[in-house]
Order: C-alpha cells, then structure tokens, then sequence
C-alpha cells in the first residue's frame, strides 16, 4: 500500500518481532562464503496506514539528539525507483547531530541543493549538513515526503560527536549517485557481498552507515554499499554496537520554510 504523503496520518505498520536466537538474514544477502543468494521480496507492502506514536515537529526536535536517525518516503517517481532499486520501504534517511546548545542539524545525502549547507556556508549537492527544521519542512512540503524519526536509546559522548564532526569535514560535498549507479552498487554489496566500489560519490544511507562506523556505534564487517534507508527500520533490527534506535515516531505539524 502506498504511503500518502499528508505527514499527520501516516504511521508504520508493526511487523510481529523477529526470533531473537539467532540473527535473521535477507534472501538477497551473501552468506558468509560469498554465495549470492536469491533476490528478496519488495518491501512496498510492508509500510501502511496504521497506529503508532506520533510527535509534532515541534517536539520531536526538542527530543531528538545526535544519533537519531529520521526517515522519509515520498510519493515521486524518483522516490519509487530509489525504494525498487533498494528493495527499501523508504528511500531516504538521515542522521541528527545536535551539539550542545545549537539547534539540531540532520546529516544526509541527497540531490538537490536546496538549502544551504551549514559546514560549508554555500549551496551544494550530494553529502551535506543541514538544520534539521529547514531539512525536514523541505523533503515534507517541498519534496512531499512522510516522516519519521527512530531515538537511539544511549547518550553519545563528545568523543562520537567529535567523530561524526570529523565525518561530515570529510564526507561532505560527496555527490549523490544516479539512480542506474545505485543500483548496480546496491547489487554489489548486497547480493554479492562485495565492497570494491568507488566513494567518490555517496547515497544517504551508506553516510549514515559510515558515520555510525567512525562513531563506534556500528561494526564494519558490511561495506558502506550494503546499507540502504530500509536498513535503517525498526522490521531490519540493525545490530548497533552497544546501543539500538527505538520505534518509528511520525512527525505531525512540520512548519513549512518562511
């Protein structure tokens, strides 16, 4: 079921909990041989109307803290191709960082270059650091999107946050891929397992996922190309490294930019 793209009624379908006794592995996903395995079934029918918590913007900025990741899934064409190409539910995700008293910023990748990138005081495309409420009031009225964001449950000390700085100085700027270059990295990573591609240029969650690394809080046995938004759900159970996100909360009542 698509999801509409009015923010205020859209929330995730819960997924019954995975078994816990051992870790669950896509079909599409390389074994620990290297095989490729078959494809996995699309994730379009896993996201739908339904109940589930709810923050207005507002609020869910003054909650959200370094290491949060925020999630989006749009109605475009484009949207589409990333979540197919993917097999991902959504087809963006960023990650806060929120350093001491400063209004919270959203770390992410994406084409446009809508907003001003707050590191490198112009604007640019691909990898780029943003405010957070200028980010989402951009992809939810400008873009159309539904968000969501997933708290993790620890507190990130200056040392991480240090790392994520030291990131985003050398990250940012990245290009996005195309959607065709997406895709056949995509493949690489996840069905064959392999990590020898080019990060000249970067999709939105492979610099989460790389962040997450230099922060501790994810291990680097995948490559950066294995990561996908989809990765990034609570139905995936990302194994975070001395931590783990909460639930999805959608976000209501996002101003829109003045």
């Amino acid at each position: 079921m698509e999801v509409l793209p009015q923010v205020g009624v859209v929330h995730l379908a819960r997924l019954p909990p995975r078994p816990l006794h051992r870790r669950t592995r896509r079909p599409g996903e390389a074994d620990h041989t290297g095989e490729p395995q078959p494809l996995p079934p699309s994730h379009e029918a896993s996201v739908a109307v339904g109940a589930g918590p709810t923050l207005t913007f507002r609020d869910a900025a003054a909650e959200t803290r370094t290491g949060d990741v925020w999630l989006f899934r749009g109605p475009s064409t484009a949207d589409r191709a990333i979540r197919l190409v993917t097999n991902s539910p959504f087809n963006h995700v960023g990650m806060v960082i929120a350093i001491d008293d400063l209004p919270p910023l959203l770390w992410h990748a994406e084409l446009g270059a809508s907003l001003p990138d707050v590191w490198a005081g112009e604007h640019r495309r691909g990898a780029q650091l943003h405010r957070l409420d200028g980010a989402v009031a951009t992809w939810v009225h400008r873009y159309g999107q539904a968000a969501w964001f997933r708290p993790i449950d620890r507190e990130v000390d200056r040392t991480a946050e240090n790392a994520a700085l030291r990131a985003v100085a050398d990250l940012g700027g990245r290009p996005f891929p195309r959607t065709a270059a997406l895709a056949r990295r995509w493949l690489r990573g996840r069905v064959a397992g392999r990590s020898d591609v080019q990060l000249e240029d970067l999709f939105c969650a492979e610099i989460v996922a790389l962040t997450y690394e230099r922060m501790g809080l994810l291990g680097a046995d995948r490559p950066p190309n294995w990561y996908d938004p989809g990765r990034f759900w609570s139905g995936d159970r990302l194994q975070l490294v001395g931590a783990s996100l909460g639930p999805e909360v959608a976000v209501t009542d996002v101003p829109p930019l003045d």
